[in-house]
């Protein structure tokens, strides 16, 4: 998490108050108008209650104050601004803590679609309705506590749980209905049309495969894990994690499903 990145935070002022230009107030604006059109259709219903609950602007950046003020009276937790990437032991203590990292600044025009560091934009408009979600709350500060206690190997296995939960997970009922819930997909234009197309493998959560399955971050993923329902997330927390990734560190990784990324000469 801690590496190089070609973006800058802003921070806030004497006031605590944090001042963006008017063409990153656009930015937001424009993929807020682009996400609410391709959302409704694709997003889970619990996501949905959450951004209706936050009340979200859609024409500037809202104050990290702003959406404290909701998350604290859903299910006790807050923001915190913090730089584009961080360490892996800060990510787990904010989590711990139920502080949910949010990087002040907005993606540029060039990677509107798609970006490889989380912005302002994925943190609030991706992740923060679902922390209005008690189920999705428990989850988060349960990992964050799993993650300071890990060694770093162990982390290393526990981001791939993150990652196809919380950032890329999708439900899908009984029925067959499918819908997203990881805040890596509602706040990518690109990755929410992708991800309900035919062209990505889409398979049942087991927690074992989930722990040996490699990604990368700089493109659309060709594998996503379904869960039932939002709830399923308490079951996760109910099951031995760490047993788990001791069991997949000894089984090692699956083969992945994508080229190895090209190393400049």
């Amino acid at each position: 998490m801690s590496k190089q990145t070609q973006y800058q935070a802003r921070l806030p002022n004497a006031d605590g108050v944090i001042e963006y230009p008017q063409a990153e107030h656009d930015i937001w604006q424009q993929l807020f108008a682009r996400q609410q059109d391709n959302l409704p259709p694709f997003a889970c219903q619990e996501y949905l209650a959450g951004l209706e609950k936050l009340n979200l602007p859609s024409d500037r950046i809202p104050q990290l104050s702003e959406i404290d003020a909701v998350l604290a009276q859903t299910t006790g937790w807050r923001t915190a601004g913090v730089p584009a990437l961080i360490s892996f032991e800060k990510f787990f203590q904010l989590l711990a803590d139920k502080a949910f990292p949010v990087a002040t600044f907005i993606r540029s025009k060039e990677e509107f679609d798609y970006l490889r560091e989380p912005d302002i934009f994925h943190e609030i408009f991706g992740h923060c309705p679902l922390l209005t979600n008690p189920s999705f709350a428990r989850f988060s500060h349960a990992y964050g506590k799993l993650g300071l206690a890990a060694s770093k190997q162990e982390r290393v296995y526990l981001a791939r749980l993150y990652w196809f939960t919380v950032e890329f997970g999708l439900l899908q009922s009984s029925e067959g209905k499918r819908s997203i819930y990881g805040g890596g997909i509602l706040s990518s234009p690109g990755e929410t049309e992708y991800a309900m197309s035919s062209k990505p493998i889409v398979k049942p959560f087991d927690l074992i495969e989930v722990l040996r399955t490699p990604y990368r971050i700089d493109i659309m993923q060709p594998i996503y894990y379904h869960i039932e329902s939002i709830d399923f997330l308490d079951e996760i927390v109910a099951m031995d994690i760490m047993s788990a990734v001791k069991q997949a560190m000894s089984l090692g990784l699956l083969p992945p499903l994508f080229e190895p990324k090209c190393q400049a000469n």
